[in-house]
């Protein structure tokens, strides 16, 4: 099996930063896609950005500038950097993954959501 555990997350003050992280363990040959995504209270859950195996990210218009997205290949670890964080960013932080697994009868990919972190940004 596969799991996704995010980590970070807290209470912070308008203007400060958060730096998420976003650790994938199990069955593991390879990760494709790996991406952030956030749910604010009551809203539906958006994309905070995603970024390739090979390194490009795609950020979400709303989301450049103040948030960055990294990722450590070598241990299946994701991460967002967020600064000068804003209340609006007050979210659930879920980690996304494409995720290849192996075993004798071959490779299969499949999406995996972690349970989310929560970012609280009071004003």
């Amino acid at each position: 099996q596969v799991q996704l555990v995010e980590s970070g997350g807290g209470l912070v003050r308008s203007g400060e930063s958060l730096r998420l992280s976003c650790a994938a363990s199990g069955n593991i040959f390879s990760i494709n896609n790996m991406g952030w995504y956030r749910q604010p209270p009551g809203k539906r859950r958006e994309l905070v950005g995603v970024t390739s195996r090979g390194g490009s990210i795609d950020y979400a218009e709303s989301m450049q500038g103040r948030f960055t997205i990294s990722r450590d290949n070598a241990k299946n670890m994701l991460f967002l950097q967020m600064n000068s964080l804003k209340p609006e960013d007050t979210a659930v932080y879920y980690c996304n993954a494409d995720i290849v697994s192996s075993d004798d009868s071959g490779q299969w990919q499949t999406n995996y959501w972690g349970r989310g972190t929560q970012v609280t940004v009071s004003s």
